[in-house]
C-alpha cells in the first residue's frame, strides 16, 4: 500500500488509503454483513476476494479476507486500468 502511494502520480491515494487501513486494522468482523455495514460499496469476487474503492473510485484494491481468524491481506492496490487486467478472484 505504501509502495504505491509514494509511487509518482498516485501520491494522492495516500489520504484515502492510510483511513482504510486504520478502520480495517480496528474491524472486527465476523462475516460478509459485518463488512458491507462499514463498506457497503465493496464487492465480493469470488475466492474470499473483496474489491475496494479507493479515492472516490479512482483506485481499486483486491483484499483476501479471512473472516475466521480475522486477517486482511492486500493482493492489489492500482487504478481502473491496471485492476482491468488482473483477474481479481485469483490475485
Amino acid at each position: 500500500m505504501r509502495e504505491f502511494y509514494e509511487t509518482k502520480g498516485r501520491e494522492d491515494s495516500k489520504e484515502a488509503l492510510e483511513c482504510w487501513y486504520a478502520i480495517v486494522k480496528e474491524a472486527q468482523w465476523k462475516n460478509i454483513a459485518e463488512l458491507k455495514s462499514v463498506y457497503p460499496k465493496a464487492d465480493y469476487v469470488g475466492n474470499d476476494r473483496y474489491v475496494f474503492n479507493i479515492k472516490g473510485n479512482k483506485y481499486r484494491m483486491v483484499v483476501l479476507i479471512l473472516f475466521q481468524i480475522r486477517t486482511v491481506y492486500i493482493r492489489f492496490v492500482g487504478t481502473h486500468g491496471e485492476y482491468d487486467k488482473i483477474d481479481c478472484s485469483t490475485i
